[in-house]
């Protein structure tokens, strides 16, 4: 039988959780689900950990996956934010932001393949060198509205991929209809990454390393893959293609 992979997941953190109202992690069940079905085993990473931790647990597992959550801490990308719009930002978790940043430093440093979802692609994009537009019906008031927890498992619109991009051929197709949870986005787009999806409006829906040599396995999406997977099971095929890189070890490739 194949050795499953082990994938280390960041999950959210909440001030009060249910055992003694302590400061807890939270994190939804879809991702183990999606991790599990894809033939991976999902190691959810602690809240509160030593940052020294953080490079040892990386090295250790297959693969690395960063989920949604809420804002980045806006002092990261962003400088002199108006308050109106810096009101707009839920607040912050500088804990999380850092310990993701050594994630994502530590999945370079040891060659691990990366998926990252909603927050965890806009993380990916602001630890690599660029920014997020704060909050997209201030700042961009001719957008879709992207923000739509109500249809949460369902399709809010589509995404076009770029041709022969590697979410284009994972998926088996260069339209995509995703759903959409999320209030910032992407804006400037750091060098050594490609965008590789966008919505009708022009949002950044996906990136890509333009070097793929970088890593063995890295995508970031905007959208929430793992919602989508029970109703539109061709997304499971994401999720596959990311295992099948957690278990191809540098010793096997």
């Amino acid at each position: 039988m194949t050795k499953r992979p082990l994938v280390l997941v960041s999950p959210s953190t909440q001030k009060c959780g249910v055992e003694f109202e302590d400061s807890s992690i939270s994190l939804s069940n879809r991702y183990g689900a999606a991790i599990v079905a894809a033939g991976g085993i999902p190691v959810v990473f602690p809240g509160g950990a030593e940052m020294g931790m953080t490079s040892a647990a990386v090295e250790r597992c297959d693969g690395v996956l960063l989920t949604g959550g809420n804002d980045v801490e806006t002092a990261l990308y962003a400088s002199n934010v108006p308050g109106a719009l810096l009101n707009t930002v839920s607040e912050p978790d500088r804990a999380r932001d850092l310990l993701e940043l050594e994630l994502i430093d530590a999945a370079f440093r040891y060659r691990k393949p990366l998926l990252a979802i909603c927050r965890g692609h806009q993380m990916l994009n602001v630890a690599l060198g660029g920014d997020l537009i704060i909050d997209l019906r201030t700042q961009q008031p001719h957008a879709l509205e992207h923000n739509r927890p109500d249809c949460k498992d369902g399709i809010v619109h589509e995404v076009t991929l770029t041709e022969d991009s590697l979410i284009a051929r994972i998926m088996g197709r260069e339209r995509l209809g995703v759903n959409s949870s999320h209030h910032q986005a992407a804006g400037k787009v750091p060098g050594s990454l490609q965008v590789t999806g966008r919505s009708s409006d022009g949002m950044v829906e996906s990136l890509e390393l333009r070097d793929a040599s970088w890593s063995p396995f890295l995508l970031a999406v905007q959208f929430h893959p793992e919602r989508l997977v029970q109703k539109h099971p061709h997304f499971l095929k994401l999720f596959k293609f990311f295992i099948r890189s957690c278990s191809l070890t540098d010793n096997q490739i």
